[in-house]
């Protein structure tokens, strides 16, 4: 278990042919402690299949901080999925079961992309709000959630414990929202203010300034 003089830790996920731009925002503003309510409350750890070293999308090398086999998730504040192309052809399917023990012990659960598909293959967005890419890009997997999908570019579900959060590849801003918003890392005024500046809103920066001034 994590003391209570160090930081909550966020695990992300890291594999062969991660997408580089989904988890971007998120990971660099966790670990930023400008702008949060509670500074330093949570670090980044990222995890692999192994502790070898992994290659993303755009060939960026990464070595895991630790192997899934040693991932708890009551060691961890969330797990963060990036979409991935190994999701795309029934790989990674070890993390998808790591996902699931998350929503089982109460941890939140963040997947966007290629996660979202392997996690509704796996039957993990039944009885959830989620999206994802599009309904499309979920409907062959034969799941039997596609009553609760929305047309949004990133969604919360809290309707249980261990809360689930989904978003399309495109909408990295609205994902590191959601995500900030499930681990309070931002005041709400700040938390809007942030998503209006990364949304490309210059006026954004003027009210990120004034809400921590």
């Amino acid at each position: 278990m994590t003391s209570a003089t160090e930081p909550l830790t966020v695990h992300l996920a890291v594999y062969n042919t991660l997408a580089d731009w989904e988890t971007g925002h998120a990971v660099a503003h966790i670990n930023n402690p400008e702008y949060q309510t509670r500074p330093g409350r949570y670090r980044v750890r990222t995890v692999g299949p192994t502790t070898e070293p992994i290659t993303t999308t755009g060939g960026l090398r990464i070595v895991p901080d630790i192997a899934l086999p040693d991932l708890d998730p009551q060691n961890s504040a969330m797990l963060i999925l990036p979409g991935a192309a190994d999701y795309m052809t029934g790989g990674l399917t070890e993390f998808i079961d790591a996902a699931a023990g998350f929503l089982d012990a109460g941890v939140p659960v963040a997947g966007i992309c290629g996660a979202t598909v392997a996690m509704a293959h796996r039957g993990l967005l039944d009885g959830r709000r989620h999206t994802s890419n599009a309904a499309e890009a979920l409907s062959w997997t034969g799941y039997s959630g596609a009553a609760d999908y929305v047309d949004e570019p990133a969604v919360t579900d809290r309707s249980r414990s261990g809360h689930l959060i989904t978003a399309a590849a495109m909408h990295p801003v609205p994902f590191a929202r959601e995500i900030f918003a499930e681990l309070d890392l931002y005041s709400p005024e700040t938390l809007a203010a942030w998503t209006k500046l990364y949304s490309g809103d210059p006026a954004g920066y003027h009210e990120l300034m004034a809400a921590n001034s």
